[in-house]
Order: structure tokens, then C-alpha cells, then sequence
């Protein structure tokens, strides 16, 4: 496992890089924090031993207020020594591209998201994994896509790209290090994806990953079986930023905490 762990810096940034505007408007618990186009949630570990942090994005119907009771996702998360954050969607809803009525420029907005969780907070792109579940994950999917440098890994459960899934150079070349479980008896996302209502379609499970592979350069051929949370998954070395693992599992359209506590062991933070 070594070698798909991830080498973070344990120090944050001085307070006095932290902007005034930010800091003038705290935010925690049940307060949101707002940026331009939305706001987030976020929640710290009670022992103050802060090492990253997790920006997650919720599934559909949900919100970021719902999200930050699922409790084992969350809690699993703090005792890693990362911050929990949960990105809040427009009426349960995620805007990403060619989605029939978009609502909101969501690139433009994840970079606020990413941007205040450094001034607020010190969180830079080396300590932060990108997460998401369902449509929440095809968010995080888009976000790897379009400004994955401003992550160190993405991880994420049951959702990747929509059609028309985006070609190799539509994506930034510093995709970071990936890991994604899907179940095989997942219906609502399936891993060959599905229609959803009239020319809206989910992607394919095999051909977002391989697009991200591609992009990232990672060597397919040195592929090898990896266990996480007792899932074989298939770990891809040799990508420009870390490597892509793809876990299936028999399992259907879930986030199981523990797939999360085995992820989060993987990337270089213990509990």
C-alpha cells in the first residue's frame, strides 16, 4: 500500500494569510459558510489534530445540511484527522456540464469553495481529497476534470461522468490520485450507466475511469489487485500525480464507512 500513499504536509499557513473578509464571517456547526454562488458545511475534529480535509458533494434530493447527518461518513472522517466538509447543491441538485437546465456555473463556484477553504482555513491542494456521492460523485468527477490541481485525491462511491463523457484533453493533465468504488448491483447508477429521462444518460463506470487514466498518463499495464475494505480493487501506478484504483464491489448504490476508513488509510492518513 505504500505506494499509492500520498506524502501531505502537516503544517497549515499562518493566520496572517488568511483573508480578512473570511475571517470577519465564521462559520461551523450549524452555520454555513458562505461563498459567491453558495455555501458549504463544515465540521473539525474534536482533538484539533487537523491534517486535510474531505470536500464532499451530496447525492440528489439532499443537501449540505443532510449530508452532515450521516454520521458515520462524517465521524469515520474526523477520525482520520481531516475536516469534514459538505458542499451544498442547488435544491438537491448539481449543475454539471450538459445538464438540460443548469443552474449555476458550478466550476466557478468549487473554486470559491476551494479558495475559502484556504484563506479560512489554511487547506491547500495538498491537503485536500475531493469526495461525492450518486450525482455527488459525478460532481467531484467534473471537479477532478476541470481543476484537479487544486486537490491531491479525489475519492468517491456510485457516480462518475454523464454523456457525453468528456474526452481525454477536455481534462486538466494534473488529475490526481483516484479511488472510486462502485457495486455491481447498484440500479439507480449502474456501472454501465443508464437513461435518465428524455437524452440525459449516465456514463460508463470503465469508460470515465480509463478517460482519467488517460489523461493522467497512468501505466494500465502494471495493473494490480489491491485490497480495500476486503474489496479486490484494481490499482493503476505510474499516473503524472498518484494512482487510479477502481474498487467493485457486490454491493449496491452505497457509501459504507468503511470503504471510506480503508480509502483514507490507503491515501496517508491513519487514524
Amino acid at each position: 500500500m505504500a505506494s499509492i500513499r500520498l506524502m501531505f504536509l502537516l503544517g497549515f499557513l499562518a493566520t496572517a494569510g488568511t483573508s480578512t473578509a473570511a475571517m470577519s464571517e465564521p462559520c461551523g456547526g450549524p452555520m454555513p459558510c458562505q461563498v459567491s454562488g453558495g455555501n458549504y458545511r463544515i465540521e473539525l475534529p474534536a482533538d484539533h489534530d487537523l491534517r486535510g480535509v474531505y470536500v464532499f458533494f451530496h447525492g440528489f434530493k439532499s443537501s449540505a445540511e443532510l449530508q452532515m447527518q450521516q454520521r458515520p461518513l462524517v465521524d469515520t472522517t474526523l477520525s482520520h484527522h481531516l475536516a469534514y466538509v459538505a458542499v451544498d447543491g442547488i435544491d438537491g441538485r448539481w449543475s454539471f456540464p450538459h445538464i438540460p437546465r443548469p443552474e449555476r456555473d458550478e466550476k466557478a463556484f468549487i473554486a470559491n469553495v476551494f479558495d475559502d477553504l484556504r484563506q479560512r482555513y489554511g487547506f491547500t491542494a495538498d491537503k485536500t481529497i475531493i469526495g461525492g456521492f450518486s450525482i455527488g460523485a459525478s460532481m467531484a468527477w467534473y471537479a477532478a476534470c476541470q481543476q484537479g490541481q487544486k486537490a491531491a485525491a479525489m475519492l468517491t462511491f456510485s457516480g462518475v461522468f454523464w454523456h457525453p463523457i468528456p474526452k481525454a484533453e477536455d481534462c486538466v493533465a494534473d488529475i490526481p490520485t483516484v479511488i472510486h468504488f462502485h457495486g455491481t448491483a447498484d440500479q439507480t447508477f449502474p456501472l454501465a450507466g443508464r437513461a435518465v429521462g428524455s437524452g440525459f444518460r449516465q456514463g460508463n463506470t470503465f469508460e470515465s475511469t480509463a478517460i482519467l487514466r488517460s489523461r493522467a498518463q497512468c501505466d494500465a499495464k502494471n495493473a494490480k489487485p489491491i485490497m480495500l475494505d476486503t474489496i479486490e480493487c484494481q490499482d493503476v501506478p505510474g499516473c503524472l500525480r498518484g494512482d487510479n484504483i477502481l474498487c467493485i464491489h457486490n454491493g449496491g448504490h452505497e457509501a459504507r464507512a468503511s470503504m471510506l476508513d480503508a480509502a483514507l488509510t490507503s491515501l496517508g492518513f491513519p487514524r
